[in-house]
């Protein structure tokens, strides 16, 4: 059991010690601190905060806990129940909230759950105000009010139909290429809230589907991790239904993967190169994504004769750079697509859609789709070393070490080869490096891989 407190919010498994696990003390104060910071931030009378939820077991106890604090804390909640992260990031704006909070651990087991903190717009607050929430978690200085100035809560069940409108009003989403192709296909929502979202957006879209696991009761029939090891039962759906292909998303609804025609997987890397790959085809424009993300976006954006930008691993990071170089699509490789002409978070909702209408311009197969991308093979290790190793100063050693090559020290350092790369992270929790490398094989991924983490020991004195 844990409890994990991060400038983005608290993750943690319910029951348990408080301090320990996500207790309801822990997660009163964490709410409590959240809107504390908040009145302070936004320096006006009256404010209002949009809440939702994904479908696990403990998110009706949590949501009345979150919501019933920030009442306390005299702020107005609209509470969209049932949703997804995407949809609640475009909530905060739509209804001109001060800020939001997500009650989810994303991909986490059943177990899990977590507040996840937006701002103004939507997006999930910065580092820097994320340290000052923590800080007032650590003071316990909450400010509440008296029983006049409670705040107001109300809800609301319109916020998914909202989101998908939205995504049928883009302009790169081509709705009548989609119904005119015919699709059929497979949906896998580990039994939460894609279960809810993504039929309604393939109603409108006009395509032929099949639900599995789309119950929003909690109850994960698999690792909800959408990873080729947990996503059998779909594989043998999409062959047995003789469906085009199938759609993973994880409890929340911001990671989407896919499965062929075949049963195999697309590829979770690859979700945002295709939909990279569409969007380029479509419009000028830079792409961005975290660096250990594979470099076939590199390769996609470059074709189209356009710029690839790395970021920092966390979404916060992507969005960061994003705007900086106003890229129009980007993302992270776990199946993040971010697109910013409907906003900066990462929306597996969006994602079908702009797929399912790249494969429609396209008049393919997705296992010919497939083949269209370069293939890259990841291999993810780790070094476990002794707590008194300086791992700062061992990373600048890495770096002066291969200063002959393309290295990137924003996060890390991480070392570009032709067409391989290493990429080497400290852990914030325990002292590990994390060491990420891809290659145009399997094995030579997991060769180059052994042969770094003999260099970085090569390095400790």
């Amino acid at each position: 059991m844990s409890l994990i407190k991060s400038i983005s919010g608290i993750r943690g498994t319910i029951g348990g010690s408080v301090g320990e696990n996500l207790t309801p003390i822990d997660t009163v104060k964490f709410a409590a601190a959240y809107g504390t910071w908040l009145k302070k931030a936004a320096n006006k009378e009256q404010l209002k905060v949009a809440i939702g939820r994904d479908a696990r077991i403990s998110g009706d106890m949590v949501n009345k806990l979150v919501t019933a604090t920030l009442q306390a804390i005299g702020i107005d909640v609209i509470d969209f129940g049932l949703s997804t992260t995407p949809t609640i990031e475009l909530m905060v704006t739509e209804y001109q909230a001060d800020g939001g909070i997500i009650l989810t651990a994303s991909h986490n087991p059943k177990e899990w759950n977590a507040l996840k903190l937006l701002n103004e717009k939507g997006e999930f607050v910065s580092g820097p105000d994320g340290e000052a929430i923590l800080e007032i978690v650590e003071s316990g200085q909450f400010d509440f009010v008296d029983v006049d100035e409670l705040g107001a809560y109300s809800q609301d069940d319109t916020a998914i139909e909202k989101h998908i409108e939205m995504i049928l009003a883009n302009d790169l989403v081509d709705v009548e290429a989609i119904k005119n192709a015919g699709f059929k296909v497979v949906i896998d929502a580990v039994n939460s809230t894609g279960g809810i979202a993504i039929p309604p957006l393939l109603d409108k879209l006009g395509v032929d589907y099949v639900k599995l696991y789309c119950e929003p009761n909690g109850q994960f029939p698999h690792n909800p991790e959408p990873l080729k090891e947990h996503l059998t039962d779909i594989s043998a759906k999409v062959v047995g239904e003789k469906a085009d292909l199938g759609l993973v998303v994880d409890p929340d609804v911001d990671r989407l993967a896919f499965i062929d025609e075949t049963g195999e997987m697309f590829g979770e890397e690859y979700t945002l190169v295709a939909v990279a790959d569409y969007v380029l085809s479509q419009v000028q424009s830079n792409t961005v994504s975290n660096l250990s993300s594979s470099r076939a976006l590199r390769d996609v954006t470059e074709k189209h004769g356009q710029t690839y930008q790395p970021a920092a691993v966390g979404e916060v990071n992507v969005v960061e750079k994003m705007k900086e170089t106003g890229a129009k699509i980007g993302g992270e490789g776990n199946g993040g697509i971010i697109f910013p002409a409907l906003h900066y978070g990462r929306d597996a909702l969006i994602g079908i859609a702009l797929f399912l209408t790249h494969l429609a311009h396209k008049k393919v197969k997705v296992s010919e789709l497939r083949a269209e991308y370069p293939s890259y093979f990841m291999s993810k290790n780790k070094i476990q070393l002794t707590p008194e190793i300086d791992v700062d100063d061992l990373l600048q050693k890495v770096e002066k070490y291969y200063d002959g090559e393309e290295v990137n020290t924003i996060d890390g350092v991480k070392v570009e080869f032709d067409k391989e790369w290493v990429h080497l992270r400290k852990s914030n929790t325990e002292p590990i490096i994390r060491v990420y490398t891809e290659s145009t094989t399997q094995e030579n991924a997991d060769q180059l891989a052994e042969k770094m983490i003999t260099t970085v020991r090569s390095l400790i004195v």
